[in-house]
This record gives C-alpha cells, sequence and structure tokens, in this order.
C-alpha cells in the first residue's frame, strides 16, 4: 500500500505559492507553473512526481531499520519536524544545527555520552549526594543546554541513512555534511532555491504551515509503512 498523494489537498494548504519572482534559483524553472502577482506558482504536478520518487525511497529506508534524521530548524518547520520524528521514531534535529553534527561523529558521541551519563547521575540522585544545591543546579543546566542541541539524536543508533530536510537554505550545513558522507537526502525546496543539491528535491512553498504539515504526513506514512515491512 503506497501513500496516494492529493494534487487537492497540496493546492488547499498553499504548497504551490513560491516566492517574488526577483528572488528566484533558474535551477528551479522546470517546477515553475507561471508568475501571479510577482511571484512564482509552483506546478504541483511537478511537487506529486517528486513525492511519489520520494515516499517509496523513505519506505525503502525505514524498512531496514535504519535512522531517517528530521532537520527542521527554521521556526515554522520546527514542531512540524519534531512532531513527525517522534510519531516515527526517528532523530530530529530543530533548534541549531551543530557544525559537525554528522562529519565529526567522535565529538557528537562524546556530547552525547556526556548528556546521558549527567542525566543518569541527576536521576539516580548520585549527583545530589556528591555535591551542594549550586554545584547541582549548575550540572542541571548544563543539561538543559545539551539537550537543546543534542536531546532529537541522543538515541539515534549509528549514521542516519536519509535526511529530511523542510528547509534546504536554512539548513544547507545539513545538506553540506549529508553530500559529504554520501547520505541522501529528501528536501523541501522552494522557488528561490537550488534543487540539484538534494537527491529528492519536492518542490514546494517551505513556509506555510499548512503545506509544512501535509508534507510531513506524507512522509510519516511513509516511514510507517517501511517500518511495518521491517517487522
Amino acid at each position: 500500500m503506497t501513500v496516494q498523494v492529493d494534487i487537492k489537498a497540496l493546492f488547499e494548504a498553499g504548497v504551490h505559492f513560491g516566492h517574488k519572482t526577483s528572488r528566484w534559483h533558474p535551477k528551479m524553472a522546470p517546477y515553475i507553473h507561471s508568475k501571479r502577482q510577482g511571484s512564482h506558482i509552483i506546478d504541483l504536478t511537478k511537487t506529486v512526481e517528486a513525492l511519489d520518487k520520494a515516499l517509496p525511497f523513505l519506505t525503502k529506508v525505514a524498512a531496514t531499520g535504519k535512522p531517517i534524521l528530521f532537520v527542521g530548524t527554521k521556526k515554522q518547520a520546527k514542531a512540524i519536524a519534531k512532531a513527525a520524528a517522534e510519531q516515527t521514531g526517528m532523530p530530529y534535529v530543530t533548534e541549531r544545527w551543530i557544525g559537525g553534527m554528522l562529519t565529526n561523529v567522535a565529538t557528537t558521541n562524546a556530547q552525547v555520552k556526556k548528556l546521558k551519563d549527567l542525566e543518569r547521575r541527576m536521576a539516580s540522585g548520585d549527583l545530589e549526594k556528591r555535591y551542594n544545591k549550586l554545584e547541582v543546579q549548575r550540572f542541571q543546566e548544563e543539561i538543559d543546554s545539551l539537550n537543546l542541541k543534542y536531546d532529537g539524536i541522543k538515541n539515534m543508533n549509528g549514521r542516519p541513512a536519509a535526511l529530511v530536510v523542510f528547509d534546504v537554505l536554512t539548513d544547507a550545513n545539513a545538506i553540506n555534511e549529508a553530500r559529504n558522507l554520501n547520505i541522501p537526502v529528501v528536501g523541501i525546496v522552494d522557488t528561490n532555491a537550488d534543487p540539484s543539491r538534494v537527491e529528492y528535491p519536492i518542490p514546494g512553498n517551505d513556509d506555510a504551515i499548512k503545506g509544512l504539515q501535509l508534507l510531513a504526513d506524507y512522509f510519516v506514512q511513509a516511514i510507517a509503512e517501511g517500518k511495518n515491512k521491517e517487522n
């Protein structure tokens, strides 16, 4: 049962609204339908075609049991990306992309290990036994700070097999690292971005919350289908 994409739902969610024509990337030309009031309109038949390629890919990756990392640090995408990741049991980054998060694994792993160790010691009461109130408070602040950076990936097993990126410009650094490691990326690409930087570009409005939510729902369905095959 593959995920059925509904072009009418894409239209109603505003996925077709691009940016101003003055802010466009020429490589998006094949995905543009027309211009309206100084803005580009995205060809939703191309969005459907793109999803028809990207969703089976996500299903296939999910069926292997490997992690798919959701990345959405832009304000409109944060809650949507986090909810989609949590629904599918996948890792996520919704605050700031820390440089080297994927390429400098030793540092990332060391920080995650430190975070888990502090959390374990805090939960067991070990820190309260050994330190005074002010010191314990400082440890809690350190836990909170590390969680802000690493909470979404602290239970990620190994390198992700794919990334889902909600805005390819805002999260260009994540894409750069994925490219360095040959990790395929599914990315929502608005009319002002370069679609050739990701393996599975999804032409669509990367600002409309309803549109981002609809696309996230499709990603969730595709991953859930793969996880069912895995079981």
